[in-house]
């Protein structure tokens, strides 16, 4: 009876856990949305900045009141997630200024096969031909629905390139540091937010005047439009925190995966509040495989030997072998 109710509540946490980021990941979406179409508001990595810088003050405000126990990262650890989580941004909102949409969104979807080439050359890890297959069905599904035009030049692919393998291995090094140090979420957050928050905030604005040609301290501000980026900040606390829970609970590659769901979330909503223009049977059909894939993938990946440990898929088999060889010994005894 225990086991099962420890199963039960871990299934639920898990539940719990993936709701709480897709919510808010979709939620932070939609309000950036609006601040950016409506308000002019496009400063995108200074507004990262902020979210940081948001999140350091709840990781601060925790630690006061005892919710999250010293904790040490060794700084060179420290240093390479920040390089990697810094080159994911920009390069992300490079790759979206120098590709076009259709290329972006394939550049994104390369991320799960990245993640999976990480854990199986760090983590020796092995995915069953269902798994393989299920994350094919989602990839699929999500390139069908998202993928429109695609036209692709020297420098938006080298940016696309970055901002992949950065993404890819700032996601994995969240599990990685977190396994390694026993590091709980709001204890990562608390070592990753402050230098993040410091460094975007010092290279957005000019990135952002790069990117987009305006200035942020020209920029003409007015009740909604600061209401809306203290909104996204807000969400942005959740939207960090449901992050790295979602990877120490699970992995980079889980994440990726399942994470498509709020894709599809997103793509739903807008044709809900933007209205139906663009949404046809074939992207239709493409949400609807992609959920099928992710189904998939959840039940391929959780049964026994759909994604483990190569080490620990080697030593079952020499078990089984072990197993097989005593029995053919014993039979010829017994002849």
């Amino acid at each position: 009876m225990a086991p099962a109710s420890k199963a039960d509540r871990k299934a639920a946490l898990d539940v719990a856990s993936w709701m709480f980021n897709v919510v808010t990941s979709v939620g932070i979406i939609i309000v950036n949305k609006a601040l950016m179409a409506s308000y002019g508001f496009s400063f995108a990595t200074t507004l990262t900045g902020m979210h940081f810088a948001t999140t350091t003050l709840m990781t601060v405000a925790l630690k006061w009141m005892g919710y999250i126990q010293p904790s040490h990262l060794p700084l060179p650890e420290l240093l390479k997630f920040i390089i990697f989580a810094n080159f994911s941004i920009v390069g992300m909102n490079v790759s979206l200024m120098w590709n076009s949409v259709g290329f972006y969104q394939i550049a994104k979807l390369t991320m799960i096969p990245v993640s999976c080439f990480l854990e199986v050359v760090l983590d020796k890890i092995r995915y069953s031909r269902d798994t393989k297959l299920s994350i094919s069905v989602v990839l699929l599904g999500v390139a069908v629905c998202t993928v429109t035009d695609v036209s692709v030049n020297t420098k938006g692919f080298v940016a696309a390139f970055i901002a992949v393998w950065s993404t890819s291995l700032q996601q994995y090094y969240v599990h990685y540091l977190q396994r390694k140090y026993s590091l709980g979420s709001f204890n990562l957050l608390g070592h990753t937010a402050p230098v993040q928050a410091v460094s975007l905030l010092l290279l957005g604005p000019f990135l952002d005047y790069w990117l987009t040609n305006k200035r942020i301290d020209a920029y003409d501000y007015s009740v909604a439009s600061v209401f809306f980026v203290t909104l996204s900040c807000t969400i942005a606390i959740g939207t960090n925190l449901s992050q790295f829970i979602c990877i120490g609970r699970f992995t980079a590659v889980s994440f990726q995966v399942l994470g498509h769901m709020k894709t599809i979330l997103v793509l739903v909503l807008g044709f809900f509040f933007f209205g139906k223009e663009g949404l046809n049977l074939h992207v239709i059909l493409g949400m609807i495989l992609a959920v099928m894939g992710m189904i998939w993938y959840g039940n391929a990946s959780s049964k026994p030997g759909g994604k483990e440990k190569r080490s620990l898929s080697l030593q079952s088999e020499r078990s089984q072998k072990h197993d097989l060889l005593s029995e053919s010994i014993e039979n010829d005894e017994n002849v």
